[in-house]
């Protein structure tokens, strides 16, 4: 039993960190410098910051990604805070689309969007896009090659998901387990700071919340376990955006710092209101712990990011961070 949790549990996490990985490595490199344009243009506004930051998280898969381009970015004195808040904001909504995606079902079709990820790629290669100087592919073939492989990681995030779901047969055979999941459904706090600390050690939030899901599913854990989780994991996700902003200025530290109260002031606050919470998921997924998992996810993300939106708008002194290269 311990050889077969272990093997599914490093190869299913594995599948699905990898695949969140690629997706975030292709999507990104086709945008290249765009990206970094449309980070300026589209931050004119808190609110459409707030928007940006949600559709690139969406996008990418990745809030990870886009918080620690932020922090960058306010580094180098290119956009203000109260932009970046809302930026930062977004992301906390965007970040969600994957665990709704992981609650319809799609991991059944995780090796058929292989299958045409695989197809994909193959076409741009027998097409002879690439140069003989190795450049890159570009136009619409570079699109689709880019696309190709960004569909080739999500299929490998369904098929890692898909592999957890047998870890959580599993362990619902455990009884050490089974006690270990009451508890956290009984006390929070036990599952929201397991959930924190998980994902500080593996740095995405939507794949701790997928397992979490996946046991779920199998009745190894409870809903209420399991929203413990997800609060615990949006904490959990500010770590790698507070030792990003580590070798950086004073404006990238704020935004990192602004980022962790964000979500620790938002997860204390609804640790009281968790009944309220499980209550509203599982009435848009009744009889479905997995869907009640990611919906609660949203609704909490959602919850935050729209109550704290009002205060990116907020006057302040000093708004833009230190030019880069500045004494």
């Amino acid at each position: 039993m311990i050889l077969e949790l272990t093997l599914l549990s490093v190869i299913g996490f594995s599948l699905l960190i990898g695949g969140m990985k690629l997706t975030e490595a292709a999507l990104t490199r086709w945008a290249g410098n765009r990206l970094a344009s449309w980070l300026q243009t589209a931050t004119s506004s808190p609110l459409r910051g707030f928007l940006f930051g949600t559709a690139a998280s969406a996008t990418l898969q990745s809030s990870t990604a886009i918080t620690v381009l932020t922090i960058g970015f306010v580094n180098a004195g290119w956009i203000e805070y109260s932009r970046s808040f809302g930026i930062i904001l977004g992301t906390n909504v965007g970040t969600t689309l994957t665990t709704e995606i992981m609650s319809l079902q799609l991991h059944r079709y995780g090796w058929m969007l292989l299958a045409a990820a695989c197809a994909g790629w193959v076409w741009t290669a027998v097409r002879g896009e690439m140069r003989e100087s190795g450049a890159a592919p570009s136009g619409s073939l570079a699109a689709l090659r880019y696309g190709s492989v960004a569909l080739a990681g999500f299929g490998l995030l369904l098929v890692g998901f898909r592999l957890l779901l047998g870890m959580g047969e599993v362990l619902s055979q455990s009884g050490l387990f089974t006690s270990l999941m009451d508890r956290a459904a009984d006390h929070p706090l036990v599952g929201l700071l397991g959930g924190a600390a998980l994902t500080a050690i593996v740095h995405s939030s939507s794949a701790v919340i997928g397992m979490g899901m996946a046991a779920a599913g199998t009745g190894a854990m409870s809903p209420e376990a399991g929203i413990a989780v997800v609060l615990g994991a949006n904490v959990g996700t500010c770590f790698t955006g507070l030792v990003a902003s580590l070798g950086g200025g004073p404006g990238g530290r704020f935004v990192a710092l602004s980022q962790l109260a964000l979500n620790v002031i938002g997860a204390a606050l609804f640790v009281p209101l968790m009944p309220l919470l499980q209550d509203a998921a599982a009435v848009l997924a009744p009889g479905d712990p997995p869907a009640q998992i990611a919906h609660a996810q949203t609704i909490f993300n959602a919850a935050c990011s729209i109550a704290a939106l009002p205060f990116a708008y907020w006057p302040r002194r000093g708004k833009r961070g230190p030019i880069a290269g500045s004494p």
